[in-house]
């Protein structure tokens, strides 16, 4: 049987784009992969390695490049050969458990980030009480919860065929031997858009809005204190800012994840009440703009955290490999 997934009055047909279109599309979906493997492979080297780095924000900041690289490593390159071929080579079953893996890591992504909102919340608005709040422990259950829940959500909603329910006899007129691709029902459309990204997305909003609100207020007082202050005043002060810069990059982070994920998850719950009247590919390539959140995080870690600036050098001249490298002190205490 031949494997092709782009339907055409009942029968399936091979992407018809000429050899160089889909040299320079794999080109480009090769470079993204590279620069979402490397980048964040790097994150997760340079916290695990380096000692003054194991702190609580960044055992979640770790978790979301771990959630990034696998999106790179394994979901990436067979959708790369299914966008460029407009086919799926790799069998029925294994289209479920990448479909399934693909959302499990999208929701863990937003899950992950919401829970770094809670986590700048604290340390801003109530910098006193953080450390008894925001302890390794509460760390590991957001951790623990930000994967378990998107993986049963995703997996049990694919293998159960829920996205389907409803929209049987639809799905069974546009899907074709080989094909892969992700099909909602009116109401699951709306229930996965919620879950995975609108209900979070909102929550992570609200939230920046308010440390936004109170990182201003603090800096209007700091402005206004003398110069002439006590050496503990004066740590107490840099540390509010290096809490304040901390919460300015990861409300980047979000900006950004929002930014490249919207457009998707609005035509997916939408789509299915315009009739699937959107082109699947141009769903296609939201899903890869998506893709992009998890190659941009690393870049945005770059330009705002000295600490993975000077990790990655040390990384790059192999400085990692040198005795009590993991004891070198990043940034100023």
């Amino acid at each position: 049987m031949q494997l092709c997934c782009e339907s055409v009055n009942g029968s399936c047909i091979r992407s018809s784009w000429s050899n160089s279109i889909r040299v320079s599309m794999y080109i480009f979906m090769v470079c993204i992969i590279l620069a979402t493997v490397v980048g964040n492979l790097t994150v997760i080297i340079s916290i695990s390695h380096f000692k003054q780095l194991h702190t609580p924000t960044n055992f979640l900041i770790l978790s979301v490049a771990t959630v990034d690289f696998l999106l790179g490593f394994l979901i990436m390159p067979c959708s790369m050969v299914r966008s460029v071929e407009h086919c799926w080579y790799f069998g029925e079953l294994f289209c479920k458990i990448h479909t399934s893996t693909d959302i499990m890591l999208s929701t863990a992504s937003i899950f992950h980030l919401s829970f770094l909102s809670i986590d700048r919340y604290y340390a801003v608005c109530d910098p006193l009480r953080y450390k008894s709040k925001i302890n390794t422990f509460v760390i590991l259950v957001m951790i623990f919860v930000s994967w378990t829940v998107p993986a049963a959500f995703a997996f049990g909603m694919i293998f159960l065929d829920l996205n389907l329910r409803g929209a049987e006899e639809i799905y069974n007129n546009v899907h074709c031997a080989g094909g892969c691709f992700v099909f909602f029902s009116e109401t699951s459309g709306v229930v996965a858009s919620i879950v995975s990204f609108y209900i979070p997305g909102f929550v992570m909003l609200y939230i920046y809005r308010k440390i936004y609100s109170v990182a201003k207020s603090q800096a209007r007082s700091i402005d206004a204190i003398s110069q002439k202050k006590m050496q503990f005043e004066m740590k107490h002060h840099i540390s509010l800012r290096r809490e304040r810069k901390a919460a300015r990059t990861l409300g980047i982070i979000i900006g950004v994840f929002l930014i490249c994920w919207s457009p998707f998850f609005f035509f997916t719950a939408t789509n299915p009440f315009m009739n699937y009247v959107i082109p699947p590919i141009l769903i296609d390539a939201l899903v890869w703009f998506g893709y992009l959140n998890s190659t941009f995080n690393p870049i945005v870690y770059a330009f705002f955290y000295m600490w993975f600036r000077r990790a990655l050098k040390m990384i790059l001249f192999g400085k990692v490999f040198q005795q009590d490298s993991s004891r070198t002190h990043l940034f100023l205490e």
